[in-house]
């Protein structure tokens, strides 16, 4: 039986979600329209509850220690009061267990927020290190079920906030986070400027009765709530991974890290004594075959959604397979991401998607989609 997210009674009852299971959670997937939810998002301001996420916190003298012999970049380079950029936890065969971004509370306290199906595992994948490497002093922590989540996001989402009394969230920097404050008379336990979509925005942790009053007066505030479908749209256009669907730990079905081409410096080159690394550095000396790209669909097959496992093909051939797709509703025609052979990895190349049984044409090009409203700007 799916997981309910603890403000389940609000999206149903007063906001009219419609709810669906993802990752072992009932969430809303909409709330009328997919569409309109992801065009708040690009224009103003959408509010996601992303409660269905993991939270863990990590905290002891040994807690750095385990986080360095877990994650491929160098963690204790991030700020006290920052999350770090995306950093990858791998498998002994250099695949992806998950992708994250940790938060450092201070040197012996750190938080992490695993995707919705991966929290139990990388749970366990910590504490099993620890116990490995002899890291005695060290807890790992499952805040999930204490702690409410949500996101608001959009070019408009500072407004929101001040519009909440809360100015001081508009002085923090990207990837900043405060702890203990005060939003719309409500606690919070966390408020970090961070997201999923591409656009500015925040990230909100706090009790569900606390969390209730918050993401009321957002949306008092202007704010549009967005469910998961559009959120996954959102996260297309931007060339954003997703568990389950660009990496995954079986060797058998998904290329080593390398080929993701996750970008941001995800990767520390020079670290040492991670799980993976002998894998990871062989995958680089050898090269890699498969190589994430993007894919758009060409104006006559606008519609075609790439799905996950469709052909990805050159003069007939399979030369790779689709990993996510959507319809991109600000370049009006669908677009996707997958693996193909190095060979082919080429930006404009023409490709055929085979969507059961049907030849739609495509082209390679280069993720984000779409230039998100805060680059706009610059």
């Amino acid at each position: 039986m799916a997981r309910s997210i603890p403000l389940r009674r609000l999206h149903v009852e007063e906001l009219g979600a419609q709810m669906g299971e993802f990752a072992g959670w009932e969430v809303p997937m909409s709330y009328g329209s997919v569409v309109e939810e992801h065009m708040a998002v690009r224009e103003s301001a959408g509010l996601f509850d992303i409660s269905h996420m993991g939270r863990l916190r990590v905290r002891g003298s040994h807690a750095l220690d385990l986080l360095e012999a877990v994650f491929t970049k160098r963690v204790s380079k991030t700020r006290e009061g920052f999350m770090s950029g995306p950093t990858l936890a791998l498998n002994v065969w250099a695949r992806v267990r998950d992708d994250e971004m940790p938060y450092r509370v201070s040197d012996d306290e750190w938080l992490l927020v695993p995707n919705a199906a991966y929290t139990e595992k990388m749970k366990a994948h910590l504490e099993a290190t620890a116990a490995r490497l002899g890291l005695s002093d060290v807890e790992v922590e499952d805040l999930t079920g204490e702690l409410a989540m949500i996101a608001l996001q959009g070019p408009r989402a500072a407004e929101v906030m001040e519009r909440l009394g809360a100015s001081w969230a508009l002085d923090l920097r990207p990837l900043e986070f405060r702890l203990g404050v005060s939003l719309a008379g409500r606690e919070a336990f966390l408020v970090s400027r961070s997201g999923w979509t591409g656009e500015d925005g925040f990230e909100v942790w706090a009790r569900p009765g606390e969390m209730e009053g918050i993401v009321r007066a957002m949306l008092s505030a202007g704010a549009r709530p967005a469910g998961i479908a559009a959120r996954d749209t959102l996260r297309v256009e931007m060339g954003f991974v997703l568990g389950g669907h660009e990496y995954g730990e079986d060797p058998a079905v998904w290329p080593c890290a390398l080929s993701l081409r996750y970008g941001l410096g995800a990767i520390d080159w020079g670290k040492k004594g991670y799980e993976g690394y002998e894998a990871l550095h062989a995958c680089r000396r050898e090269g890699v075959r498969w190589i994430r790209v993007g894919l758009v669909m060409k104006k006559k097959y606008a519609r075609v959604i790439p799905r996950q496992g469709y052909p990805i093909l050159v003069e007939g051939q399979q030369v790779g397979w689709v990993t996510s797709g959507a319809y991109s509703p600000v370049l009006r025609r669908a677009v996707g991401m997958g693996y193909v052979d190095v060979r082919y990895a080429i930006r404009g190349e023409p490709v055929e998607i085979e969507a059961r049984g049907r030849k739609a044409e495509a082209k390679i090009e280069e993720p984000p989609f779409i230039t998100p409203a805060s680059q706009r700007r610059c």
